[in-house]
């Protein structure tokens, strides 16, 4: 997806202090100002079988922000608080700083071209999905997505 008219150029940012709750819950994103002032968020794109499989994790938990796909269904992109890029090191994905339009700001037109919603801003559980509450979800999914295929 950074290919598809991302400017993923450099600049410093801090993460924003995101824990799960003991019960897993997602915690509230201290920075929710942030998508309502129009400011980007970051993105975490990973192949599309485990973003799916992500994706239903964190409906179940409520903790899902919008989601992007690519055109060719080949990747999804999580929306993440802006920040996340400088911290993000999930082996089988990539995160990167985002310059434009916040999801609020972007709720018909996705910030990235050749994309689409996979989960809209106005039908996600926040505004962007928490990096520590996705990390955990994109773990779950990949030992699933591992146990499938040794069945098989």
């Amino acid at each position: 997806m950074a290919e598809a008219g991302v400017d993923i150029g450099g600049g410093s940012r801090t993460t924003a202090p995101h824990r799960p709750r003991q019960d897993h819950s997602p915690s509230p994103c201290p920075t929710r100002a942030a998508a309502e002032d129009g400011r980007p968020c970051d993105l975490v794109t990973v192949p599309s079988r485990q973003g799916l499989e992500a994706v239903d994790i964190l409906r179940l938990r409520d903790g899902v922000g919008p989601v992007l796909h690519d055109g060719e269904g080949d990747t999804l992109g999580f929306l993440v608080p802006p920040g996340t890029a400088d911290r993000w090191d999930v082996p089988g994905s990539a995160c990167t700083q985002t310059y434009g339009r916040g999801p609020r700001a972007a709720a018909d037109t996705p910030p990235v071209k050749g994309t689409g919603w996979l989960v809209a801003p106005d039908a996600a559980y926040a505004w962007a999905t928490d990096p520590a509450v996705l990390r955990a979800a994109l773990g779950e999914a990949a030992r699933t997505i591992e146990a499938v295929d040794r069945c098989r």
